[in-house]
């Protein structure tokens, strides 16, 4: 098993920037991927970006620009830097962590609030 925490989120007024993170515990040796996804309310949740244990990078086309993405595997943490942020990017934001069997786990969330 593996488990995600998220921190980093909270409020911030438009323009702002806010570093998230996500610790992961248990059987980390077994994390290949991890992500960055996002739930607006009322909305479905999408895809921001994914790190490969290597540290490849892949992001959706509307994340890219002001969303960062990296890792540190010593810390088994995965980051997303986040800039310029607007009020349509307030969320929650979910951490995942897929295994190389194809297990997949979810982070409980942070909490971003962008103020206009």
């Amino acid at each position: 098993q593996v488990q995600l925490v998220e921190s980093g989120g909270g409020l911030v007024q438009t323009g702002g920037s806010l570093r998230l993170s996500c610790a992961a515990s248990g059987s980390t040796f077994r994390i290949n991927n991890m992500g960055w996804y996002r739930q607006a309310p009322g909305k479905q949740r999408d895809f921001m970006a994914r790190i490969t244990r290597g540290g490849t990078t892949t992001y959706a086309d509307s994340m890219k620009g002001r969303f960062t993405i990296s890792r540190d595997n010593t810390k088994n943490t995965v980051y997303l830097q986040t800039s310029v942020l607007k009020p349509e990017d307030t969320a929650v934001y979910y951490c995942n962590a897929d295994t190389y069997s194809g297990a997949s786990f979810w982070g409980q969330g942070t909490q971003v609030t962008v103020s206009s």
